[in-house]
């Protein structure tokens, strides 16, 4: 699939509807944008939620969600014994 579009004057082009949606894209997706040689390559990122789905079993979900989260990181940031 090809399409013709113009760049703005930010350097800014739009991604056509069709096109988008072959590459799944939606608002708020990242890209990757990579130059070969005058080519430019436009390729999706999958997010890393996708990438871990399934990894990671939870028994219960803390009932208050900020507390819990700063509690991990306190964890995550003691000074480790080594």
């Amino acid at each position: 699939m090809n399409a013709i579009v113009k760049i703005d004057s930010k350097g800014r082009v739009l991604i056509p509807k069709n096109i988008r949606k072959i590459a799944e894209l939606r608002e708020g997706s990242y890209v990757n944008i990579a130059a070969q040689g005058r080519s430019i390559l436009i390729e999706p990122l999958e997010p890393s939620a996708s990438k871990h789905r399934g990894s990671f079993k939870i028994s219960r979900w803390p009932e208050d969600l900020d507390e819990f989260i700063v509690e991990v990181i306190k964890d995550w940031w003691k000074p480790q014994d080594t």
